[in-house]
């Protein structure tokens, strides 16, 4: 089965930049599409950015485009979102998240279409 693991989270001031990881292990991975979702405290989990198998075509959340930067590295089967000009409104536990897809499935910003989730990583930006 397909397992995913999130990391790179911490804390830094407003205006920095952060890393996360996400490792994914299992078989066919080459058919996943992975996002990255959030949830701060007292708030419901919301999308933050996504990146399609194949080609890795990107989509964003409005608070996310262009400060964010979804990627992967697929011979490593990694997954990465830079996160430059951070905002104390960006402070929340961060997810990966897989599903598996055809070549010509829409990409999905809903987080009960996707079957895999990484533990979350803590972000934490202070102003």
């Amino acid at each position: 089965q397909v397992q995913l693991v999130d990391s790179g989270g911490g804390m830094v001031q407003a205006g920095g930049s952060l890393r996360l990881s996400c490792k994914a292990s299992g078989p066919q991975l080459s058919r996943y599409a992975f996002s990255w979702f959030r949830r701060a405290p007292g708030q419901e989990r919301e999308f933050v950015a996504l990146i399609t198998r194949g080609s890795g075509s990107t989509y964003y959340h409005d608070r996310a485009k262009g400060r964010f930067t979804v990627s992967k590295d697929s011979a490593r089967n990694m997954v990465y979102l830079q996160m430059d000009h951070l905002t104390p409104e960006d402070t929340a536990v961060y997810y990966c998240a897989g599903r598996s897809t055809i070549l010509t499935a829409p990409p999905s910003r809903v987080a009960e279409d996707y079957t895999v989730w990484g533990q979350g990583t803590q972000v934490t930006v202070s102003s």
